[in-house]
């Protein structure tokens, strides 16, 4: 009985001493894992490969041509990277890395054990605005992440980088002069005001059109444009001449200033910010260097427009005051113009060009309601681009339309056209003045100061919009899935 009983104690003191080891084996390692970080046994597992050599240079050369397209159209350096890795991903590639510089994409995917990786170069030659193609390319992305199959989207691409421009380079350049007659509207000027913007807009478009096609580089098409439409300004003033009443109210700085805004309307101003602010410094850095040498180019064209003029005996004289805005109605129907016709210029299709005229009244709504709290010029206009992208961005996923799109049209009819022909006006007409020549630079400053404020708002409005969007989408998601779940079989 003796022994029955010491074997029960020492059987149930086994029993404790296996129970507090155990808990000392729990306990131990938590409590180290709170000093020093530990690598978990899923870190030693390892997909097994399922992809040859020969499936991975196609997935990946399509998602890199993607991406490459997407670059030359007008989108950002931060969504081609994100292109490429989505659709690699979908593929079964992953991961892939991604390098985008201003001019050339290097994808590379490394398989786990393979003695060399599988690496693609593709060169960016140019970037030309087409946000009809764009748009086509992001709803092919949305495919392949839907399951498309790979020769169907490598068929998809191949039909889309083909595709012509959308519009004749008449209807181009007729939406150029409509740009231009959009800024006549918000100045409030005469219908002969109104039809010399239009004329002039329209030989300076046509002057680079031609220029273009000789294979001239773009900065000495910018120096053209703005020359003849300097020059078409400059003998504006001729016109009272024939005793017309409209006549004697023509301003050229009206008509150099529509020009202006026309030929900055190109510039990636709001994605040279955006890769900046991203963090691609080479893409962003290539990006301002391109816009600072167009803009260059534009105010050497101004300048030799206006010396010629002085030469001929057409001087203009330098403005005294800022020009003043029309009623509010006109401001808003011209805000309205300049975004459709950037829309056209830019290639866009009918849901982008609509989208684009709404959000330019936004925008301009938020530039009037900033400017009568008492807010500079600067501030109203980063204000007004803000919410243009801000409400832009969320509309964007929901409309499956590019938001650079979308925004760049909604923002340039914030663009100080005026406040740059003034400047440069009374640089030029300041002779021996001092007075004149700091002004004009004065003005031209308060100019630059507003085209940084634009982007600035206008990235802003970006990326605080895009959280948003994405919890509006995640909404609309589940309540996609619970209508789904309620529908009876």
């Amino acid at each position: 009985m003796t022994t029955i009983e010491e074997a029960r104690r020492a059987w149930s003191a086994s029993g404790s001493v296996e129970a507090m080891e155990r808990r000392r084996r729990r306990v131990l390692p938590s409590l180290g894992n709170l000093v020093r970080s530990t690598g978990s046994a899923s870190d030693l597992t390892e997909t097994i490969p399922v992809i040859d050599d020969a499936l991975a240079v196609r997935v990946l050369d399509l998602a890199v041509r993607i991406g490459e397209t997407m670059l030359v159209t007008g989108a950002t350096a931060s969504d081609v990277t994100l292109t490429i890795v989505r659709v690699g991903r979908t593929y079964g590639l992953d991961p892939v890395h991604v390098d985008v510089t201003y001019n050339s994409i290097t994808a590379a995917y490394h398989r786990s054990g393979a003695p060399r990786p599988i690496t693609i170069l593709r060169v960016v030659r140019g970037a030309v605005p087409d946000h009809e193609k764009l748009q086509r390319l992001q709803a092919l992305v949305t495919e392949v992440r839907s399951g498309l199959d790979l020769d169907a989207a490598v068929s998809r691409y191949r039909d889309i980088r083909r595709a012509p421009f959308a519009y004749r380079p008449l209807i181009v350049i007729g939406a150029q002069a409509l740009l231009a007659v959009g800024v006549a509207v918000m100045f409030g000027v005469s219908w002969l005001a109104i039809a010399l913007a239009f004329f002039a807009a329209a030989l300076a478009a046509l002057t680079q059109h031609l220029l273009t096609k000789a294979s001239v580089p773009f900065f000495f098409s910018q120096i053209a444009g703005a020359f003849v439409l300097t020059l078409v300004a400059a003998l504006s003033p001729l016109l009272e001449m024939t005793g017309w009443d409209a006549a004697q109210g023509v301003r050229p700085s009206v008509i150099v200033a529509s020009g202006v805004v026309l030929m900055l309307a190109g510039l990636t101003v709001v994605g040279a910010a955006q890769d900046a602010i991203d963090g691609f410094a080479l893409t962003a850095t290539g990006r301002i260097l391109e816009l600072t040498i167009q803009t260059l180019g534009v105010v050497v064209g101004i300048l030799a427009g206006l010396e010629t003029a002085r030469v001929l005996g057409l001087g203009v004289d330098p403005p005294d005051d800022v020009l003043p805005f029309g009623p509010i109605p006109l401001q808003f129907f011209g805000a309205a113009l300049i975004a459709v016709a950037v829309a056209v210029y830019n290639g866009a299709g009918a849901r982008i060009i609509v989208v684009s005229a709404l959000l330019s009244l936004v925008a301009w709504l938020g530039y009037l309601v900033a400017s009568s709290t008492g807010l500079d010029v600067a501030a109203a206009s980063g204000i007004g681009a803000f919410m243009g992208s801000f409400v832009g961005i969320v509309l964007a996923y929901r409309l499956h339309v590019p938001s650079v799109a979308i925004t760049t049209a909604a923002i340039l009819p914030m663009v100080p056209g005026a406040a740059v022909f003034r400047g440069l006006l009374s640089i030029v007409e300041s002779g021996g003045s001092a007075e004149l020549l700091l002004q004009g630079f004065s003005t031209l400053a308060v100019a630059a100061t507003v085209g940084i404020s634009l982007a600035v708002g206008a990235s802003l409005g970006i990326y605080i919009g895009q959280p948003v969007r994405e919890s509006l989408s995640s909404v609309a998601r589940a309540r996609a899935h619970v209508r789904r779940w309620r529908k009876p079989d």
